[in-house]
């Protein structure tokens, strides 16, 4: 068969089905249209052991660009296999849940009570160990010639800088995004999501490799 199959798997797959296909796990392309209709419906992996009823994060797996190739190859052996994406990937397996809109309001408004009061600790924090007030006491009598009340312009332009910034860095106003990049906090989440992802398959080559040494061990016994 001269037919080339062009993959690509991401490292991290989220199903709502039991059963995981080969067209729901990487993106395909070839030029007959007819491999491509019968390896989309292929089984790739059941997440028999999955307990029912749980609500997210039921069952993960981890496999390897090996384990596609070997179900394509059963299907089609002469098939030329190409993959453009990563050799070991993640899968989980979620139930679908209905949104409960009360609790997802009260995790939103305990999100923003934490950081709020969070970033306004650390902000009054860091102002105390610069002793910013002082600094601001000073440079007020010194340019002025005047004792300062406490409230000045220095105060006032501080805190209107301190809150365009934060709008700036974190990218958001309100509902609007100020612009089309992504916020730290994406930035962060997509780091650690990776960093989970790649954990979860070092630890499954790690106890592969320890699972075959061990039957090496006991073979030889």
């Amino acid at each position: 068969m001269s037919e080339i199959l062009y993959l690509k798997l991401e490292k991290h797959i989220r199903t709502f089905s039991r059963t995981l296909t080969l067209g729901a796990a990487a993106q395909m392309r070839c030029a007959d249209p007819k491999i491509l209709n019968r390896l989309k419906t292929e089984k790739l992996y059941t997440f028999d052991h999955a307990r029912p009823g749980k609500r997210t994060c039921a069952a993960r797996a981890v496999l390897s660009i090996l384990d596609v190739i070997e179900k394509i190859q059963a299907v089609y052996p002469g098939l030329e296999i190409q993959n453009l994406g990563e050799e070991d990937f993640v899968v989980e397996y979620s139930t679908k849940q209905e949104e409960n809109a009360l609790l997802t309001a009260l995790k939103v408004l305990l999100v923003c009570l934490i950081c709020f009061f969070g970033s306004a600790f650390s902000i009054m924090a860091f102002n105390n160990d610069v002793s910013t007030v002082a600094l601001f006491d000073s440079f007020y009598t010194l340019v002025t010639g005047r004792e300062s009340d406490g409230f000045t312009i220095l105060e006032l332009t501080y805190s209107l800088g301190l809150s365009a910034g934060i709008i700036a860095f974190f990218n958001h106003i309100g509902g609007r995004r100020l612009s089309k990049e992504p916020t730290p906090i994406e930035v962060e989440m997509r780091l650690y999501e990776d960093e989970v992802n790649t954990a979860l398959i070092q630890t499954a080559d790690r106890n592969e490799a320890h699972r075959q040494q061990a039957g090496k061990e006991s073979g030889g016994v």
